[in-house]
């Protein structure tokens, strides 16, 4: 099963903080891509991770060829063409930036969006840009037009839990305003994410899957139980499995090391598939994103390639 996302990367600062370095990775086919990245690190402003650092938001890159990014070349070669990049925050500390790339196959249905409220403009959330793979213009155009208030839709659940949001059928959900558009372009399944800033803007990510190519195989979130005292799964699906039951989790017990490191850290985890061997198309292996509220990391969401 090939996923809509291709790599994922971590950067993280250095000692003296002046550098983002490279923190990890999960490469899959694009290996000669992870060698190049492996070997290079960024200072404020330079480059994609640069960039994240020095604006300290969210960028969404449609073409990786567009200029601006160090790593153009090497990315054609792997056929990796949009990036989505964001800082990590807790507590308003910066902890790192993780970059997600996706393919340009044509038969490649999905989307990444990134959405956006400024409270000194307006009150609603609305579209700041998407990468949509084989995805329906109606679809996108739909979401241009569309202004989201706090609770309204996939990503304004996002911002008012300020939560990870799952929807497993977005076609036949209520709360996805774009339910028939989603049905047109065979976008099935929703996640959203907040990305925490120190300022007073508000950022979501959606991440919109087809069965074909899902965002990943499998996602979870994980968040310590009414004690404190251990995770616990607070929802999961698995594109093989179906839902996945909320509670201790026994499936998930050779990642638990990196999703709470990701917990107690704030820094994402990344872990490899345990065998070494990346599965036919895809990075193979899991990130734990940290998600921070209240001050503290509240939630890590897992997604399985």
């Amino acid at each position: 099963m090939k996923t809509f996302i291709r790599v994922a990367e971590v950067w993280v600062p250095d000692a003296d903080g002046h550098l983002l370095e490279f923190g990890g990775g999960l490469y899959g086919s694009a290996a000669a891509f992870g060698t190049i990245s492996r070997q290079m690190c960024f200072g404020r402003g330079e480059g994609l991770p640069g960039r994240v650092w020095e604006e300290g938001r969210p960028i969404l890159l449609k073409d990786l060829q567009g200029g601006g990014f160090r790593r153009a070349a090497a990315a054609k070669d792997a056929e990796l063409t949009g990036a989505v990049a964001f800082p990590v925050f807790v507590d308003d500390a910066f902890k790192a930036v993780v970059v997600l790339f996706c393919g340009g196959d044509a038969d490649e249905a999905g989307a990444i969006e990134l959405w956006r409220n400024d409270p000194r403009i307006t009150g609603d959330m609305t579209l700041v840009d998407g990468y949509y793979g084989a995805a329906s213009a109606a679809f996108e155009a739909t979401g241009r037009e569309t202004y989201l208030p706090r609770g309204s839709g996939l990503p304004g659940l996002a911002w008012q839990r300020e939560g990870s949001v799952f929807i497993e059928g977005l076609s036949d959900s209520a709360k996805f305003v774009r339910a028939a558009e989603a049905a047109s372009a065979g976008i099935e399944r929703g996640l959203a994410i907040p990305c925490p800033l120190p300022t007073r803007d508000t950022y979501v990510l959606a991440f919109l899957s087809a069965s074909p190519t899902p965002i990943a195989r499998r996602v979870e979130s994980w968040a310590p139980d009414a004690e404190g005292a251990a995770l616990q799964r607070t929802f999961g699906f698995c594109e093989t499995d179906g839902s996945l039951p909320a509670g201790d989790a026994e499936d998930a017990a050779a990642f638990a090391q990196a999703i709470g490191k990701a917990m107690s850290s704030g820094v994402p985890s990344l872990r490899p598939r345990a065998n070494g061997h990346a599965p036919e198309s895809g990075p193979g292996g899991m990130i734990a994103l940290p998600i921070a509220g209240g001050g503290a990391v509240a939630e890590a969401v897992a997604l399985y390639f």
